[in-house]
């Protein structure tokens, strides 16, 4: 069954061929917006997530692109308008990880994650902008001009080390998204977050993987589970829809309380 959510609306997700990006897609589908189901690679993954959006009666096709490439993603916009007429929603998801120590990490491990997780999300984020200010407000569609949300992570405020270049693009991710917000708000578009704590996803299957992992995980999260992907799709599919008309500017961790640092539960 269609719900109807985001009935109508075009929606764009990076990353979407796998993890979170993958269980935010069909969900946007499920809720009743067409969807681009954006990917670098694994082209398979990415026509399955559109087989499945479609048996929900919408529209989706995959697009190949490379959030970091300016010229990849301003084509990849200019093809959703053609095919879809404008976007929606934007879901900034792509993201990845190459971990190291401090003094292990090469300027090239630095830079690619820069490069995707906080350029790439700025060059998702301007186009859609773009778009959504040529095309305005379409009331029967949304009470807003159009939406930015910006996959984030509990490590825009928890620091981790090991992981410098990680934690300094989800700070980064913060601040940009806060500061899109600010200046696209008074032109009616919404710009927020969905910060997740652990999912279980290809990126950190290490983490939860065997039993013994996931104890140790589960030392961190005070709720005592290992999220899973749709946790954050749902989220997402609320904060993309008019129900969260009046959120701006704001953060949604998913996170089962990994931000309420449960080391100082018992002292401190």
């Amino acid at each position: 069954m269609t719900l109807p959510l985001l009935r109508g609306q075009k929606a764009l997700v990076t990353g979407a061929n796998s993890g979170i990006g993958k269980s935010t897609a069909i969900a946007l589908g499920r809720a009743g917006a067409d969807v681009v189901v954006n990917y670098v690679a694994g082209p398979e993954d990415a026509e399955a997530v559109v087989k499945e959006i479609e048996s929900f009666g919408v529209r989706a096709y995959a697009a190949q692109a490379d959030v970091s490439d300016e010229d990849q993603v301003d084509e990849m916009f200019a093809h959703m308008v053609s095919e879809f007429g404008t976007i929606d929603v934007l879901v900034a998801n792509a993201g990845l990880q190459r971990d190291a120590s401090v003094t292990d990490m090469t300027l090239a491990q630095w830079q690619k994650v820069i490069d995707v997780n906080l350029t790439g999300q700025f060059l998702c984020a301007r186009a859609a902008a773009k778009e959504f200010l040529r095309r305005g407000l379409v009331p029967e569609v949304s009470r807003c001009v159009g939406k930015i949300i910006c996959m984030s992570s509990v490590h825009q405020i928890i620091p981790w080390a090991g992981h410098v270049n990680y934690a300094s693009s989800k700070g980064g991710v913060l601040m940009m998204m806060q500061t899109l917000a600010q200046e696209l708000a008074p032109h009616g578009i919404r710009v927020n977050a969905v910060a997740p704590g652990a999912i279980k996803t290809p990126i950190n299957r290490d983490a939860w993987s065997s039993p013994q992992a996931e104890a140790e995980l589960l030392k961190l999260i005070p709720y005592r589970r290992v999220g899973e992907p749709d946790d954050i799709a749902n989220a997402v599919t609320v904060m993309a829809s008019d129900l969260m008309d009046y959120v701006v500017g704001s953060t949604l961790f998913v996170d089962g309380g990994m931000t309420l640092f449960p080391g100082f539960a018992t002292g401190g």
